[in-house]
């Protein structure tokens, strides 16, 4: 393709949710439902972290950061979808397709090494009880979400530079509901497989590793746990652990299916948007219910705020 004489485009069209014939309307209801349902579900968890002295522990304070993540996620392109939906203009500019973009999987990669960080938390606390204090101190769990943050911008910051110097003169159609990278370079012009390349290699080292971590982590936690002699206290440490594992396979599953090939630009993008829905906005609106619908001290500190009670603020995490 000559790219000598190629106008960039100015914006994009997406194509936009999967087609149900007749239940565009429920389905975009249920979308808005479910960022309502992320955000005060992860916002309540922010300010119970916030507000609650009990609360200020490592786990939690991880626990918060996801929360954030789960709402910054969502909103990188809910609140867009909506609109295009009420205007029935589906159209976004170009710089806000690649700012979508960078965005998203900013927040995505992120996830990653936070829930690589709670299977770390649980993995101390439950295996080495101890020495669980003098190790997760704040300054630690501090200098760890740092990290976290940091390791996906700079994650994702180059590929995301890449795919926006691309010449895009062909099409402006973007077959998907956000602007997603294996979509966005399937209208590029030139070669993408330098981009497609890095992303698959940061899906395998990110993905891979983090969910080998949380594996060994749960597999230590889970022979640590059978070996106590109090079944009550079995029971207690399984029902902390369950919530987490239950995030992580539908977090990780999901994103193996759509991400985890070596060239996004050829794959099946309605299957794609089927299943995105489910790490997109199913997750992060179920994540703060899954992680304290059995969890005692985050039901009394709901009570208490309820209740108009609220503890000072603590000095330390832990």
């Amino acid at each position: 393709m000559n790219l000598t004489n190629c106008t960039r485009v100015n914006e994009f069209i997406l194509v936009g949710l999967p087609s149900v014939w007749g239940m565009q309307n429920m389905m975009h209801a249920g979308v808005f439902l479910l960022y309502l349902l992320c955000l005060m579900g992860n916002g309540l968890i922010v300010v119970m972290v916030i507000v609650d002295r009990h609360l200020r522990k490592p786990m939690y304070f991880f626990l918060s950061n996801l929360s954030v993540i789960d709402m910054g996620h969502t909103t990188t392109f809910i609140p867009k979808l909506l609109v295009n939906y009420l205007s029935a203009n589906n159209s976004i500019c170009f710089y806000c397709c690649i700012t979508q973009l960078f965005f998203y999987f900013f927040f995505g990669v992120t996830e990653f090494f936070i829930i690589t960080l709670i299977s770390l938390d649980r993995y101390l606390a439950i295996c080495h009880p101890l020495r669980y204090a003098t190790i997760m101190t704040s300054g630690i769990c501090l200098k760890l979400a740092t990290v976290a943050w940091f390791g996906g911008f700079f994650s994702i910051i180059y590929q995301g530079v890449m795919t926006a110097t691309l010449p895009y003169c062909t099409s402006n159609i973007i077959n998907h509901f956000y602007c997603d990278e294996g979509p966005l370079l399937k209208i590029a012009g030139g070669d993408t497989h330098v981009i497609e390349a890095l992303g698959f290699l940061l899906t395998v080292v990110v993905i891979m590793s983090s969910l080998l971590f949380s594996l060994i982590s749960y597999l230590f936690i889970i022979c640590t746990i059978l070996r106590m002699p109090s079944s009550t206290g079995q029971q207690r440490a399984f029902s902390t652990c369950a919530s987490h594992l239950i995030v992580v396979c539908i977090l990780y599953g999901s994103v193996f299916f759509v991400y985890l090939r070596p060239t996004l630009t050829n794959s099946s993008f309605s299957m794609m948007k089927s299943v995105s829905i489910l790490y997109t906005m199913v997750a992060p609106a179920l994540n703060p219910f899954i992680y304290t619908i059995r969890n005692n001290e985050v039901k009394d500190a709901v009570r208490k705020l309820l209740e108009g009670k609220t503890p000072g603020l603590p000095n330390q995490l832990a």
